[in-house]
Order: structure tokens, then C-alpha cells, then sequence
């Protein structure tokens, strides 16, 4: 009988994952090939359903951490003054995307609306990222086969408490993403927030050598009714 169920609500959530709702970054106003960094001071910026938190400090020059958006397509310049760019050179769709750095005030945070089942999102390096492990800059060496570059996305409940984690492997093997990869984000179950971090095989006296950037686009959230059925769906499956 429970498998009945389960296979039941499955088929169900399935049908109804086109009410969703789609965080592109498209619904933020950015010039042609220009970005937004948190220059403003504000703190972070709302796309969607979805919130994501910025550190930004001019200090001793233009500096930030944790999320910002950008529609830039040279994939092409090597170094740091092309921190804003995915290897992609475009957006997963639309135009504009996400680009997180894990720097060290703060965590890459993104907070729903409202506690929810993410059903996934895609990710990509960044082209300071990619070329710093394909060819080696500054701090940074070349990758060889062993070495691997991992984003690792956790799931947050509304109390506080972690759900679970997802991997997933921007280098590895010998093979840097370069194309705009799907990560499937249900098995965290209903969140209220998803914190990334980074870690790599380079590391150095001060920490990962690797930059630690990476891009996002086009996170899928459930509307209220296909999320009760995913949710339903994964407390079954976690009870199986």
C-alpha cells in the first residue's frame, strides 16, 4: 500500500512541476554586459520568490562576497578583473545569472518566501574559476587528474536545522564544467533557506588556492500545491 502511495504521489508531483515558480535573475534590471555587486549598500537583492544576501565594503576598493547577478559574456578574459562572467557565456536562459564568491564574511545564502521543496537548479563555473583550474593564475595551479573542485549546496528548515546536503562536482577527473549543469535539489526536502560552500584539492597557507566563484540560473520552486505533493513524496520515501 505505501509503495501504491508513493508511486501515486510521485506521478502527481510530476504533473504539477510546471506550477513553479522559476528564480532567472531576468526579473533585475542590469545594463548590457554590466553586473550588480552590491555597490549600493544594500545587502543583497530579492529575484522571485527568492532572496540572496550580499557583503560589499569600499573600503580599500570595491570588494564583495556571497551573491550578486550579471549579464556579462566574455568568457574569454583570464584573471579576476572578469570575476562576473560564467564560462557559458550566457545566461541559462534569459539573460542575466547568478555568480556566488565564498569569500569570509558571510555564507552564499538564498531564502524563500516561503519554506518549500527546491526542485533543482543549474549551476556553472565562472571564467576566473575555469581557467585558474585549466591553466593555472596567480596562487592557483593547473588541475590535473586528480584534482577536483566541489560546490556543496545545504538545505535549512524553518527552526534552524540542516536537511541534508547535495555535491556537486565542478572539476573532477580531469573534466572542467564549462556548460550549465542541472543539480536535482528535492532529496533536501521542505527548506527555508540553501547555504553553498565551496572546497577544492588546492589548497594553500591561507586556505583553497582555487578562486572559490560559481554561477546559477534558473531555480525551480513549487507552488504551494506541487510542493505539498513533493513534500508528501519525500517524507514517504524518507519513511520507506
Amino acid at each position: 500500500m505505501l509503495k501504491k502511495l508513493l508511486s501515486l504521489v510521485i506521478v502527481l508531483g510530476v504533473g504539477c512541476v510546471v506550477s513553479a515558480s522559476v528564480v532567472n535573475f531576468d526579473d533585475l534590471s542590469l545594463s548590457s554586459e554590466s553586473y550588480w555587486n552590491g555597490s549600493d549598500s544594500s545587502g543583497g537583492f530579492t529575484s522571485g520568490s527568492a532572496s540572496f544576501n550580499n557583503y560589499y565594503d569600499d573600503t580599500y576598493g570595491a570588494y564583495w562576497e556571497s551573491w550578486s547577478y550579471s549579464n556579462v559574456t566574455d568568457n574569454t578574459t583570464v584573471g579576476l578583473t572578469n570575476q562576473f562572467s560564467a564560462i557559458t557565456g550566457s545566461a541559462m536562459s534569459g539573460t542575466n545569472y547568478g555568480v556566488a564568491y565564498v569569500g569570509f564574511c558571510g555564507i552564499p545564502t538564498m531564502t524563500l518566501d516561503t519554506a518549500s521543496v527546491v526542485s533543482g537548479m543549474y549551476v556553472t563555473n565562472a571564467t576566473y574559476t575555469y581557467y585558474a583550474m585549466l591553466n593555472g593564475i596567480y596562487q592557483a595551479t593547473k588541475f590535473d587528474d586528480t584534482d577536483w573542485f566541489l560546490l556543496t549546496i545545504t538545505g535549512i528548515s524553518e527552526s534552524g536545522e540542516e536537511t541534508g546536503t547535495v555535491e556537486f562536482y565542478l572539476a573532477q577527473n580531469g573534466t572542467i564544467v564549462s556548460t550549465w549543469e542541472y543539480v536535482d535539489l528535492t532529496s533536501l526536502g521542505v527548506v527555508s533557506s540553501l547555504t553553498f560552500s565551496l572546497s577544492s584539492s588546492d589548497n594553500g597557507t591561507w586556505g583553497m588556492n582555487t578562486p572559490a566563484y560559481f554561477a546559477v540560473d534558473n531555480l525551480v520552486i513549487p507552488e504551494p500545491a506541487s510542493m505539498m505533493l513533493l513534500a508528501m513524496g519525500y517524507l514517504l520515501f524518507r519513511r520507506k
